[in-house]
């Protein structure tokens, strides 16, 4: 069979890529094994639009986020399926610093920042000694629709080989890529944290990032908004809330932990006022790198092979867009953004 790509990867930058191709009428095979724990299936799916105890905006926001809301909305239309939904973050503040660090921030941050009018709306399901700012808006995405849905259409499509790629099975050469029985023009990873050890980038400065969550029932809490303080409350599927996230940059397994689930009980049980349960916790790695920015392009040597990747923390966000921009890449040669091109590593490549 003749494709024009093969993209090895099914998370977010594997779905996006290779709907914005199929949509210009590429042929497209994805391989994908459809392993449960990863990074997209344990993330929570959030859009937040600022960041750190600074509180300042996230890179490229403005363009980020209303581009994700059109591309999430479209996607999920052509699926019949709700994928997007606005659910602002209720930040409470443990202490006055955070506070006083939050009303600093809202006189020049007026456009994503704000204080709700009724403070004492909340004592019904939370302790909460100060004052509560709003994050305004942020985006809730179902990532587990998205995934399943456009990995049922690809099926339906003939472009989804269900199996784990095996470099054993790949041969790349004389500008054409093989792969067991299918032959392509080009092949893209979009492997999330396995493509650390891809031969072709594995030079790249990745940055290996363990994360960790509790899913808890919460009867009764009203699932219109995030809730924060110090741990965030996210609402998640069948009834469930996403509770996390660690950050760990030094870890020996992707093992959960027990003072990660330690700690979300003593602050579950000291903040929130209605019963709960854990149902299950859950950690993945991240397919994260120093430079907090994506990678994405077409090897500098071997222009057959192409890399989506490096997301971290923001896939939700940057996905969508850099998708689509190195879809035009690819198809009519337009430049990417300098600072996600990987060509920005072409020395280290070319080694």
């Amino acid at each position: 069979m003749e494709l024009d790509y093969i993209i090895v990867g099914q998370g977010i930058c594997g779905t996006f890529l290779s709907w914005n191709l199929m949509k210009a009428g590429k042929k497209v095979l994805v391989i994908d094994d459809d392993q449960p724990f990863s990074s997209t299936k344990v993330a929570s799916g959030v859009i937040n639009p600022v960041t750190g105890r600074r509180i300042v905006r996230t890179w490229e926001i403005d363009k980020l986020l209303p581009f994700a809301k059109e591309a999430y909305t479209a996607l999920g239309n052509e699926l019949s399926v709700s994928l997007v939904r606005q659910c602002n973050i209720l930040d409470f503040h443990p202490t006055p610093q955070m506070e006083l660090a939050f009303r600093d921030r809202l006189v020049e941050e007026k456009e994503y920042l704000r204080i709700p009018t009724d403070q004492d709306q909340w004592k019904y399901y939370f302790n909460y000694p100060f004052s509560i700012g709003e994050i305004d808006p942020c985006l809730l995405l179902d990532l587990h629709s998205l995934l399943r849905e456009w990995r049922k259409k690809l099926a339906l499509e003939n472009a989804l080989l269900s199996t784990r790629f095996e470099w054993v099975d790949c041969s790349i050469e004389n500008e054409q890529v093989i792969y067991k029985d299918q032959h392509a023009s080009k092949i893209i990873f979009c492997e999330g944290s396995e493509g650390i050890d891809n031969r072709y980038f594995n030079l790249l400065p990745y940055a290996r990032n363990k994360g960790e969550a509790i899913i808890a029932s919460i009867p009764g809490l009203p699932r219109d908004n995030i809730y924060k303080q110090g741990i965030n409350l996210v609402p998640w599927q069948d009834d469930l809330w996403w509770i996390g996230s660690t950050y760990d940059w030094n870890f020996t397994d992707l093992l959960p932990t027990a003072d990660f689930r330690r700690k979300v009980q003593t602050q579950l049980y000291h903040w929130l006022k209605l019963p709960f349960e854990i149902v299950d916790h859950i950690a993945s790695e991240r397919p994260a790198n120093m430079e907090r920015r994506p990678f994405a392009g077409l090897h500098p040597v071997h222009q057959t092979v192409g890399l989506f990747n490096g997301m971290g923390t923001k896939g939700c966000s940057l996905s969508p867009y850099f998708a689509k921009q190195f879809t035009d890449y690819l198809l009519y040669q337009t430049p990417m953004e300098p600072l996600v091109d990987v060509n920005r590593f072409k020395k280290i490549l070319s080694r």
